[in-house]
Formats: structure tokens, C-alpha cells, sequence
């Protein structure tokens, strides 16, 4: 009989396994800690939710364990790198709250546009104060939403039955797939200017945290509201603050915020401001559907060695994954790295195989690629299961060429991507054990996937690096290495600076003016 650690108390959905005769499941509702590395000794596997965090020191303590599900989608309060070292599977359940999350959106959406909390709390103190509560329509107006995945084209589709028109920026969204729904696809610019409404679905990195600011506010048509469910630190919540007092913006629906709890109540204290405190994906329905699903998760791992929704590990034999290991690593890396450097939305996407790794299975590589530049660009976990269908929903074409004859390297990896803002290439190998970026838009470099680095696309002309040193100096930012690729002299060429820490958006944007700089991008690894 296989034992089951359970550390919340609802069991609600998870009838499937809790009536398995194979298991017994124990419920410790949020131990501590301490108690958390005594009681995990004795356990086959864990299921958790985010309120308890399964760090090396909790998997140390393991000895027998074989598998982790998280009920939900983040797994960030498990130690996945420990996991993976001691051959425990993490599992989660993505998209278990995609209707949760969008219905939460629309309500808070209608809240603000009807001054719903407002009206109750002024009725509810015994005061029928009408006029103060005049609300608007949505029919005619304009809902713009940046980030159109999963949750962005729900909402979508159910406020285009409100009668409102639909725009959105995403730069890697497929503008047919998204006209199929009636949405246009628009400039980020174009989405400030034209929208009523904006509704943030955009995953946080470099370049969204902070997005909605002072600057991005001024672009956005005057009396705008603002709804996010997605990522607070999106949002400077100053600025914003700011921006709704002025009148700039008329209102802001929030679920998410820069610290949780808080810790700076001023935007949640401001007026016309609806709050809710993350509840976007805390649904009924969404904790049975993902329960009912990590049940089945749960059930095939342990009774048929199947391994589903696995975001460390990838499905297939061991014998073979011990050799794939570090390819799936390079092919997860340079998958970021193109996710990070390349514009508009994807198209197609050409992966080729050279070399002894042409001999093996090499779908759980194209799998680790598309996680790796899929998580860049999406607001939703990509993880080692999901990747395929999320890019067969965006309409991405996914093509594979094997080629046993490599006569330079051992193994290779060349991925090229189209896109409606032009094609990509990038390619990987391994010396050794060591990770290298050998190609880059057909031009030689030699990177390694990790750390910080600024990606440049530039004239090969003389002061361009000089100033180039000169600007990430003057911030600060201390350069650890740098490669430049190029073809022929005088024409276009490929700058990449390895830092020792991240770079601002400011610093981007002052590389990007310097004379000879036609591209510049953050990327982390």
C-alpha cells in the first residue's frame, strides 16, 4: 500500500483515490516545519497546496518518498532542483483554474463599473444614496487586454457577449487564432490609446514588472480602468495610487498586489479601488476540478508507472532519460534564451537533431525547447506536459529533422522560428558536460545558457562597444564577459554582454539609444 501525506484538510474530489485500496492517505493539516521533516520519512507521496513549502531540507528528510503533486499550478514552494536530484517527481494540475480566474476578472470588472462594493457597504450602514452610485455600461466600450493566453481569451470571449469591442497585445499571439474570436490584435501603444478598460494577463519578468506606471499611464485614454488578476508587481502600485487621484484613471479592480499580504496599504486605501485578496483562482468548482485530476495524476504514477503533468521530469524511461538528462537541460535553455530575444507572434518552429542524439527519443527535448520558450512569452506554467498543447492552441506548427552525420560535435541542437516579425535561429551543443550557444541568427558566437546577459543586435562600426561599456558602466553594472558575432565587417553583428547582476529597463533603454544599437533585450537564465 502506498501512503499518501496530505497537508490541507479538503478532500473534496479526490474520491478516486481516497477509495483506492492501493492507498492510504493522512491528512497533517500546514505542519511546521519541523514537524514536516519527521512526518515526510514515512511517506511514498506528498500532495500539497501553496500553503506549505517543500524545500531540500523537507526532501532531505525523504527517504522514501517518489513523488510530490501540487494541487494547483505554481509548484514555487517546492525545491524543484532537490526534488529532481533525489528522483522525485513534481507534478502539478495547469489550467485547473482558467474559468476561476476569468470569471473572478469580469466580476471585478462589473464591480468597478457599477460601484457594486461602494453601493452595498452605503446600504448596508442604512443610507438609499442613488445618485452618488451612477455606474456605466460595458456594452460599447472597449476591453483591452495585455496578455492574451489562456485566461485573457476567456475573458475575451465572455465580455464580447457583453457587446464590448476586444483588443489586445501580446507579441507572441497569433492574430488569426485570436480573430477567430473577434479580438484584434494591437501595439501596446494602440491598446493604451483605444482601451476603456485594461485587464492585465501578462506573465512577470523583466520587461513586465513595473509596466503599468507613470509613463504607460499617461499613453492610456483618460477615465481608463485598470483590472488585474494576474501578477502584482506588475503594477507600481504608487503610481497608480497616483493616477487614480488625479483622475487620470477613473478606477482600478485588484486581486493581486506587489506584496502578499501587504505591506503598503496605500493603493488598496485609495478611493474607487475594488480589492480582493488573490481569490481569482479560490473557486469550489477549480479546487474539485484540479483534485479530481491530481487523484488520476496520482493514481497512474504509482499503478502504471505513468508519469503525467510532471514539471521536472520527463516521460520516458529512465534508462533513456538518464542519457537525455543534459540535453534537456541545453534544449530548456536555449528555448529561453530565443523565448527572450525574438519578436512577434510564433508561427512555426523547426527543431533539428545532429549527432548521437539523433538516435534517441528525442520528443522530451522538443518538449524541454517549447517549456523553455513558451514560459517566456505565455501567463500561464508551461511545464514538460503542457508545452505541446498550448503550442498546438496557439497554432504553432512544431517540425523535427533528424541527422545522423554531425561531423563537428557530438550532438547538436538547432531550433529556427518564424515569426511575423521575421525568422530565427539559434543552436546548442555540449563540450563535455558544459552548455554552449555556438550560432545566433546564422552568425558564430559562443555563450553559455545561464546567468544574467544583454542581448544586442548592432552596426559592426567603431564606438559602438566602447559606448556601449561606457553606458552599462555608468549604471553600475559590473560586465563579466562579452561575445560579438559577425559576418562581415561594417554590417550587422550580435553583441551579448554577460553581468554580474540584472539590468534595469531604464539601462535597456539607454543601450537601445545608443548610435548603432537597432536591438536591444534583458535575458535571464
Amino acid at each position: 500500500m502506498y501512503k499518501i501525506l496530505m497537508t490541507y484538510d479538503s478532500q473534496e474530489g479526490l474520491d478516486e483515490l481516497l477509495k483506492h485500496p492501493e492507498f492510504k492517505i493522512e491528512v497533517f493539516n500546514k505542519p511546521s516545519p519541523e514537524k514536516f521533516k519527521e512526518l515526510i520519512k514515512n511517506y511514498d507521496g506528498l500532495l500539497i497546496r501553496s500553503e506549505v513549502k517543500v524545500t531540500a531540507d523537507i526532501i532531505e528528510a525523504a527517504d522514501k518518498l517518489k513523488f510530490i503533486g501540487r494541487a494547483g499550478t505554481g509548484v514555487d514552494n517546492v525545491d524543484k532542483n532537490a526534488a529532481t536530484q533525489k528522483g522525485i517527481v513534481v507534478a502539478n494540475v495547469p489550467g485547473g483554474n482558467t474559468i476561476s480566474a476569468a470569471e473572478h476578472t469580469i466580476g471585478l470588472m462589473l464591480s468597478l463599473a457599477r460601484n457594486i462594493p461602494e453601493a452595498h457597504k452605503s446600504l448596508k450602514s442604512k443610507k438609499w444614496d442613488r445618485k452618488n452610485f451612477m455606474g456605466c455600461e460595458m456594452q460599447g466600450k472597449t476591453l483591452g487586454l495585455i496578455g492574451l493566453g489562456r485566461i485573457g481569451t476567456e475573458v475575451a470571449k465572455r465580455m464580447i457577449a457583453f457587446g464590448m469591442k476586444v483588443i489586445a497585445y501580446d507579441p507572441f499571439a497569433n492574430a488569426e487564432i485570436a480573430s477567430s474570436y473577434g479580438i484584434k490584435i494591437k501595439s501596446l501603444d494602440e491598446v493604451y490609446a483605444q482601451a476603456d478598460y485594461i485587464s492585465l494577463h501578462s506573465p512577470l519578468n523583466d520587461s513586465t514588472k513595473g509596466m503599468i506606471n507613470t509613463e504607460s499611464i499617461k499613453k492610456m485614454k483618460k477615465g481608463v480602468c485598470i483590472i488585474n488578476c494576474a501578477r502584482g508587481p506588475i503594477i507600481n502600485e504608487k503610481d497608480l495610487s497616483d493616477a487614480i487621484k488625479s483622475g487620470q484613471v477613473k478606477g482600478a479592480a485588484l486581486d493581486v498586489f506587489a506584496k502578499e499580504p501587504p505591506e503598503d496599504w496605500t493603493i488598496i486605501e485609495t478611493d474607487n479601488v475594488v480589492v480582493t485578496p488573490h481569490l481569482a483562482a479560490s473557486t469550489e468548482e477549480a479546487q474539485i476540478k484540479i483534485a479530481e485530476e491530481m487523484s488520476g495524476v496520482i493514481i497512474d504514477y504509482f499503478t502504471k508507472g505513468l508519469i503525467r503533468n510532471a514539471v521536472n521530469v520527463p516521460t520516458v524511461d529512465w534508462e533513456t532519460y538518464k542519457k537525455l538528462v543534459p540535453y534537456i537541460d541545453l534544449s530548456d535553455k536555449i528555448g529561453a534564451f530565443q523565448g527572450q530575444t525574438i519578436d512577434g507572434g510564433i508561427s512555426e518552429i523547426e527543431i533539428t537533431y545532429q549527432g548521437t542524439i539523433s538516435t534517441l527519443n528525442t520528443s522530451s527535448l522538443t518538449v524541454a525547447y517549447l517549456k523553455g520558450i513558451l514560459s517566456q512569452i505565455l501567463d500561464l506554467k508551461v511545464n514538460f506536459v503542457n508545452a505541446p498543447s498550448v503550442a498546438k492552441e496557439r497554432g504553432i506548427k512544431i517540425k523535427e529533422a533528424l541527422i545522423r552525420d554531425c561531423s563537428d560535435y557530438s550532438g547538436l541542437i538547432i531550433a529556427k522560428v518564424k515569426t511575423s516579425k521575421g525568422e530565427y535561429s539559434i543552436s546548442g551543443t555540449l563540450f563535455d558536460k558544459n552548455q554552449r550557444i555556438i550560432e545566433i541568427n546564422g552568425l558564430a558566437v559562443d555563450v553559455m545558457p545561464s546567468g544574467n546577459k544583454i542581448f544586442i543586435t548592432n552596426t559592426d562600426k567603431p564606438g559602438v562597444i566602447g559606448n556601449l561599456g561606457t553606458v552599462i558602466g555608468a549604471a553600475n553594472v559590473n560586465i563579466a564577459g562579452m561575445t560579438v558575432g559577425r559576418k562581415q565587417i561594417g554590417k550587422e553583428a550580435i553583441t551579448i554582454v554577460e553581468v554580474d547582476s540584472s539590468v534595469s529597463n531604464d539601462l535597456i533603454d539607454k543601450i537601445s539609444k545608443i548610435e548603432g544599437v537597432t536591438k536591444v533585450k534583458n535575458v535571464s537564465l
